[in-house]
């Protein structure tokens, strides 16, 4: 499972990802296991339309967020009922709502997560890898 950060990395700063990183993308886009919880492509929309996230004039929000999920075979995975009632536990530190929605997606598909966020490495129950 990736992150929403390392979809972005990937796709625009891939020195940015660690040599980890990078290994398990790799395995993942080899066995074709690389998925992303759906709110990561909210994130990435947002950040977009926020000018953090910049993009040629000519690429629209949703073309480029198409391209990384046909580039890398992502499964987008949706927000089901048990991962919102996961979301709500007290084992997540983090205050970010979509942060949260990614994690708790991750352990509803018993996945590992890949990510820099050092608050979702905490959670006890999430597997990530950096």
């Amino acid at each position: 499972m990736c992150d929403t950060h390392v979809l972005i990395f990937w796709a625009s700063s891939p020195e940015k990802l660690t040599d980890k990183a990078n290994q398990l993308i790799r395995l993942g886009l080899t066995k074709g296991t690389l998925a992303c919880s759906d709110i990561s492509l909210w994130e990435m929309a947002m950040l977009i339309d926020k000018n953090r996230l910049c993009l040629p004039t000519t690429i629209k929000a949703s073309e480029y967020i198409q391209t990384i999920i046909d580039a890398m075979n992502l499964r987008v995975l949706p927000i089901t009922a048990e991962v919102a009632e996961l979301a709500q536990l007290d084992d997540f530190v983090h205050g970010d709502t979509a942060d949260r929605l990614v994690a708790a997606t991750t352990l509803a598909n018993n996945g590992t997560l890949i990510t820099a966020d050092a608050k979702l490495h905490k959670v006890k129950r999430l597997k990530c890898e950096w």
